[in-house]
């Protein structure tokens, strides 16, 4: 595992860490990673926007897969098959 070394960080801000880290039992270091951890996932996601971009993409990735499948089976009807269950 890799060493950060952090310096010259403010007394306010390092004792906000401190303070956010004791609220969640975590030590100052551990509290550095969740935070890094959290901000580059941040970061690293689609926005909303651009996920709704892709919905157009991803719903003719979904037909072409649906349509790929497709067999020539020619399925019963299911009302007959109810029917005639309940005829017994």
């Amino acid at each position: 595992m890799a060493t950060l070394h952090a310096l010259n960080i403010p007394d306010e801000l390092y004792a906000q860490l401190q303070e956010l880290a004791k609220a969640e039992n975590n030590s100052v270091d551990a509290q550095v990673i969740t935070i890094l951890q959290s901000a580059l996932q941040a970061k690293t996601q689609p926005t909303e926007d651009e996920r709704r971009k892709n919905v157009p993409k991803l719903l003719e990735e979904i037909r072409l897969r649906r349509e790929s499948r497709r067999t020539d089976v020619e399925w019963p009807d299911s009302t007959a098959l109810i029917r005639e269950d309940r005829d017994r």
